[in-house]
């Protein structure tokens, strides 16, 4: 019992330096940094790619809102890859104005094989773009978007992710849960790194890639979660992603528990597939590099399934300790508390303050605020469930809410 009792200090100890940690990072996110200087001043030429299966609903409003940008509409091509389409989303793309490429390849169906099918071939072309972006179908992005993106790569940056904000977060609990949970991560984990120097993270679309990076190797993920994929893959070789809060694109979240839980299910299997694949990297990197950020990558994803697996070992470690009479009830009871109100209920706390720094509207979001708990909650369910069963089929999730950008505006 007394090798049990020390291990469950030892885990007390990861968990709380894990935290306190992260805490003193997001504290960055409350300082507002002067601008970096621009290294130089052009309108670069863009491609916005983007990826569809089956999207005839919602296609032509991102399409419509990319052709509404405040830049030069002969420095913006748009692409659409029109993936395994069985509707009619190539020709409502080809009508409001997109170049159409259409692939049918039943057997590698992930956004990730569908950008590199499409990239390899602009590179053959070598074709004559400066970056390029990546939206979802579901998208609608705001017309400073590729303005502010355009700054961003003459300020020298090569990889930036835009602010992937939320164009239904009040359709639902679940679609609330996903508002509260980006913006807090926006703020306090992605803003907070970029302002310390560390790296932020490509969140899954709204995001720009200089294409002289690709030229080599192409779009080359295997994982079901390409963005992250692709971040440490930066990170590995010493090199930080941008930030960019002014260059906004929304995007659609599931209304329903079930997309949800599917969709979020993936995203785990994907963080796994990742820690298979780029743990040992990103450790031999924190060796080699020396860096803070470095380091900083290494803990994210020791901060995902691992400190998960440390926190159930933890928890159980209390009701043995408990069952052989060494812990009282009430002390059983303070442990367990001590876990549950910052798990569950200062994200609540957290995401008011969130809303309150980022101007969201709170009295819209304040109904769904007292869910917030149960939408964390089932994440945790998620990843006990992805511990043992792992499905890596890709499931579509269903894009309807016809939103346009001036309703957002």
């Amino acid at each position: 019992m007394e090798y049990i009792y020390i291990l469950r200090q030892a885990l007390v100890y990861i968990v709380m330096v894990f935290w306190i940690y992260n805490f003193g990072i997001s504290l960055f996110s409350l300082i507002k940094f002067k601008d970096s200087p621009l290294k130089v001043n052009k309108k670069h030429k863009f491609m916005a790619i983007l990826p569809a299966h089956n999207e005839e609903k919602v296609i032509a409003n991102l399409i419509d809102s990319l052709n509404n940008q405040d830049y030069d509409k002969n420095l913006l091509d748009i692409y659409v890859i029109a993936d395994n389409c069985t509707d009619s989303t190539a020709e409502v793309a080809r009508k409001h104005g997109a170049i159409v490429y259409e692939r049918f390849d039943e057997e590698h169906k992930t956004k990730g094989y569908a950008l590199n099918w499409f990239l390899q071939q602009k590179i053959k072309e070598n074709a004559d773009y400066d970056a390029f972006f990546i939206f979802d179908a579901d998208n609608i992005v705001d017309k400073n978007f590729t303005k502010n993106m355009n700054k961003k790569l003459c300020q020298g940056e090569e990889v930036v992710q835009g602010y992937r904000d939320i164009k239904n977060p009040s359709d639902s609990w679940v679609t609330a849960g996903y508002a509260l949970f980006y913006w807090t991560m926006h703020r306090f984990y992605h803003l907070a790194r970029y302002n310390v120097g560390l790296s932020p993270l490509l969140n899954g679309t709204g995001f720009m890639v200089k294409f002289d990076l690709v030229k080599d190797t192409g779009w080359d993920t295997v994982t079901l979660t390409e963005d992250i994929e692709f971040s440490l893959k930066r990170i590995i070789k010493g090199r930080r992603l941008g930030w960019a809060t002014d260059a906004i694109v929304y995007d659609e979240q599931p209304v329903s528990f079930k997309a949800s839980w599917s969709q979020r299910s993936r995203w785990t299997v994907g963080h796994i597939q990742c820690l298979k694949v780029y743990t040992k990297d990103l450790a031999l990197a924190v060796k080699k590099n020396k860096s803070l950020m470095n380091l900083d990558g290494f803990l994210y994803m020791m901060g995902s399934i691992p400190l998960f697996v440390v926190t159930i070992i933890l928890l159980l470690s209390n009701f043995i300790i408990y069952a052989s009479n060494a812990m009282t009830t009430q002390e059983l009871i303070s442990n367990i508390v001590r876990f549950v109100v910052p798990t569950f209920f200062m994200p609540i706390a957290t995401a008011i303050f969130t809303m309150y720094l980022e101007k969201k509207p709170i009295k819209p979001m304040a109904k769904w605020l007292i869910y917030y708990p149960l939408f964390l909650g089932s994440w945790l369910l998620i990843n006990f469930k992805c511990l043992f069963k792992r499905n890596t089929t890709w499931e579509k999730i269903d894009h309807v809410r016809d939103i346009k950008i001036k309703e957002i505006a």
